[in-house]
């Protein structure tokens, strides 16, 4: 975490508004504080910016995937089911969804066109931990397969 402190004038300061948004545009920012001073030159806004480099934030993230274009449409379709199932799981344990599976984990359960304990252990991610508290809603039934 990196902090950069603004002191813009409370009147004419549109330059250094405009540079302060630029600077702001250009990282990732965590928190911003700002209070108005006082003195005998006039009135001043002092910010301080706490953030991240963009560039760094970026290199560790993993691009986002649109599984419409990486999967079938068939597997697509289980893809969106899948991620319904888990929501409803996420809303129930008030947990955020990528903590039941991943988006990952889910598109490559939808690759298969029968889900099973022992095909669910085989996806990189899905370990004894999430079998035990999850594999039940994510197991394919008799009707899953008909319908």
């Amino acid at each position: 975490m990196q902090i950069k402190i603004f002191s813009i004038p409370a009147l004419g300061g549109e330059a250094l508004n405009e540079e302060m948004n630029s600077f702001l545009r250009s990282k990732k920012v965590l928190q911003v504080e700002g209070q108005l001073a006082q003195e005998s030159g006039g009135a001043y806004w002092s910010f301080c910016i706490k953030y991240v480099d963009s560039l760094a934030v970026a290199e560790r993230e993993k691009p986002r995937v649109d599984y419409r274009t990486v999967l079938d449409e068939a597997a697509f379709a289980r893809f969106s089911k899948l991620r319904e199932i888990r929501k409803g799981i996420a809303g129930a344990e008030n947990l955020p969804a990528y903590a039941i599976f991943s988006d990952e984990e889910l598109a490559e359960l939808a690759k298969m066109k029968t889900i099973t304990e022992g095909s669910m252990r085989t996806v990189k991610g899905i370990g004894d931990k999430k079998m035990e508290k999850y594999a039940r809603h994510f197991l394919t039934t008799q009707s899953d397969e008909k319908g």
